[in-house]
């Protein structure tokens, strides 16, 4: 029972062919390119589709799961694309599942995740361009009714910060986001190298102890703090993973976030949370979407000893 997993970012499409023991049988990667739907064409064409029962989807968002749309922020072609008809009539006669790349980083690091012990609850966060977030309470994730719950770079953590491209004002994304990162220490004092100001410069500084860019890892690890302990309230959350551009900076950023919680956790069950790097890397997505399509094929899967049990 081998599916199709499609991992659609802002400058990538991944593909691969994915087992019910998470064996990534084939794995195809393209930059987007100038024509998102002919890449994805392409992408399928070389994965190749022979003996699929099922696809599954992660897409960068905002998505409309029932609709079957997304709308990729950094792929303006995209808006309310319809992804999961496009793949359909792709793959006629394979069912095709959507969910935010997010949720699908928090389900795979759930399902493969190598530092994970089958936790009860676990939520996933990507700090990229933008902030993105997965919840999986008990082997399943948590979509909601559009598709976009864990949407965790929505929090607000700021009542007096910037605005947010979404329209709200101080969102976690307007702190913890890379560009984000390089615009505050930009406008405070940080001297950026020469045709390199982003956040990978941010990080490379900040592990040389140059002030402003430790204060501004420092700043990220408080709003990512609130944000993470705001939601391990609401879901009595074990575990958390980062993933994505920004948190392969590694103890640059993880460090100072676990002193943040430790520090901002009150009560005693949000004090046993833990916060881990991915360790899936690139793939997390990948697995994510190909556990949807697994249990989709098979909803019983997640009962037994299948992918998810």
């Amino acid at each position: 029972m081998t599916v199709l997993a499609i991992d659609i970012g802002g400058t990538k499409f991944a593909a691969a062919a994915v087992d019910p023991g998470g064996t990534l049988v084939r794995r195809v990667e393209l930059p987007v390119g100038a024509d998102p739907t002919a890449t994805l064409t392409e992408l399928l064409d070389e994965v190749g589709t022979a003996g699929l029962t099922g696809v599954g989807i992660g897409s960068a968002g905002p998505v409309d799961a029932p609709a079957g749309t997304v709308s990729p922020v950094n792929i303006p072609s995209w808006r309310d694309f319809p992804l999961v008809t496009t793949v359909g009539r792709l793959l006629p006669g394979l069912p095709v599942v959507l969910a935010g790349d997010a949720q699908c980083m928090a389900l795979g690091e759930w399902w493969r995740g190598s530092h994970v012990p089958r936790s009860r609850a676990l939520l996933g966060i990507v700090v990229s361009t933008g902030v993105g977030g997965g919840i999986v309470l008990d082997g399943v994730p948590y979509l909601g009714p559009t598709g976009n719950a864990g949407h965790i770079g929505h929090i607000t953590v700021d009542r007096d910060g910037e605005l947010c491209p979404c329209g709200a004002l101080g969102c976690l994304e307007t702190v913890a986001s890379g560009p984000s990162m390089v615009r505050w220490a930009l406008a405070n004092g940080w001297a950026a190298p020469a045709g390199h100001p982003d956040a990978k410069a941010l990080a490379a500084d900040a592990r040389r102890a140059v002030p402003v860019a430790q204060r501004a890892f420092q700043r990220t690890a408080d709003a990512l703090a609130a944000a993470v302990l705001t939601t391990a309230a609401l879901f009595d959350i074990d575990d958390v993973v980062i993933g994505g551009g920004v948190a392969a900076a590694g103890e640059t950023l993880l460090t100072p976030l676990r002193q943040a919680v430790a520090k901002q956790a009150g009560l005693g069950f949000l004090r046993r949370l833990t916060v881990s790097p991915t360790s899936l890397e690139r793939d997390a997505g990948l697995y994510g979407a190909a556990a949807l399509a697994l249990t989709a094929a098979a909803p019983d899967l997640s009962r037994q000893k299948g992918p998810l049990g």
